[in-house]
């Protein structure tokens, strides 16, 4: 699959979106297999096990203005690659670019660990929205159809950051209380949905790997069909309600394979 460089999004004044990768010194409290975490400067390079293909996927550290960004860092936890995240009333996201048409959008295939969650945590509050993992696709669509808010959203975060803010945005999170299956809008806009894979506690502290149809999600989550992928991202964030998040995400891998049935 070929990826194309493509605006992707930030939300400026709210739970924007962006790429992180960040300094790693002193990062995971966890025990790790004892193996140095990589540079961050080596993140997406051909042959690292980040990359969701062959082209040499970049994947770029994104922050926000006025946030504090999370710490990142590449390591071997339980026998797999991964990327760790420690975030401290911070938030900030690991992003790539891509540019798959909609005859594309097939299967997303990702893991992430989870030691905790967020006490206080509520992704459809706007002085709560946290969450210690969030998987995110950002697509392209008929702009003309965004409400006068949401097109002064994509103004305003154009202004601050040089990026229009995607057409939609679907987050694959982890909710305190919520089902799976559960779509959560935004508080600062219904461009972004979020779609519940894990609910409370009973299944922390465990590698959980994902396969999703990403059409299916989208057409679930919004109503119509998806417009062309533009982004990918993972990302969390604890700077609404000022605690302290760690978590760990596997490589992300788009397309191939037939999808399992979604819990």
């Amino acid at each position: 699959m070929s990826f194309q460089p493509r605006s992707f999004v930030t939300f400026a004044t709210a739970l924007v979106l962006a790429s992180l990768l960040a300094a790693c010194s002193g990062f995971p409290s966890q025990q790790t297999s004892g193996n140095d975490p990589e540079s961050p400067s080596s993140a997406g390079r051909a042959g690292t096990p980040w990359d969701a293909g062959s082209d040499g996927v970049v994947w770029q550290h994104r922050t926000f203005p006025g946030k504090t960004p999370n710490q990142f860092a590449y390591l071997k936890l339980d026998g797999r690659t991964a990327m760790g995240v420690k975030s401290s009333s911070a938030a900030s996201m690991l992003r790539h670019v891509v540019s798959m048409e909609p005859a594309q959008l097939d299967a997303l295939r990702f893991s992430w660990k989870v030691p905790a969650l967020i006490a206080d945590a509520d992704m459809a509050l706007r002085d709560k929205d946290d969450s210690p993992v969030r998987l995110v696709l950002a697509f392209d669509g008929d702009r003309s159809k965004l409400s006068t808010r949401d097109r002064m959203l994509s103004e305003l975060a154009y202004a601050v950051t040089g990026e229009d803010m995607p057409y939609a945005t679907l987050m694959y999170v982890w909710c305190n209380t919520r089902e799976p299956g559960s779509v959560i809008l935004s508080p600062r806009t219904d461009r972004i949905r979020k779609l519940v894979l894990e609910s409370g506690p009973k299944r922390l502290n465990r590698w959980l790997d994902y396969e999703r149809d990403i059409r299916a999600d989208y057409r679930k989550v919004f109503g119509e069909e998806p417009g062309r992928l533009i982004a990918v991202g993972i990302m969390t964030d604890t700077d609404n309600t000022k605690s302290t998040a760690q978590a760990w995400y596997g490589p992300v891998v788009l397309g191939a394979a037939s999808v399992a049935a979604s819990r």
